[in-house]
């Protein structure tokens, strides 16, 4: 099954039409709203240099799964 996202918005526009892979090794600078400075801050700070980087981080991932599990708490 093909599955279709349209993820202009979420990033800088030099990046519009990169493929997924290309999006997951850009800096994280590709992602709209993240600065050259603020790239520069997490790589600086948690060796955070592309986008795959943030998304597999195990601080980011525990914070995501914190809120996540906290939108379903009963």
């Amino acid at each position: 099954m093909a599955v279709s996202v349209e993820l202009a918005k979420a990033l800088d526009k030099g990046f519009e039409s990169s493929s997924l892979k290309e999006i997951l090794d850009a800096p994280v600078s590709a992602l709209s709203g993240v600065t050259k400075t603020d790239a520069e801050h997490l790589a600086a700070d948690f060796n955070i240099k592309t986008v795959r980087d943030l998304g597999t981080n195990k601080f980011f991932v525990l914070a995501a799964s914190l809120v996540t599990l906290a939108d379903h708490e009963g």
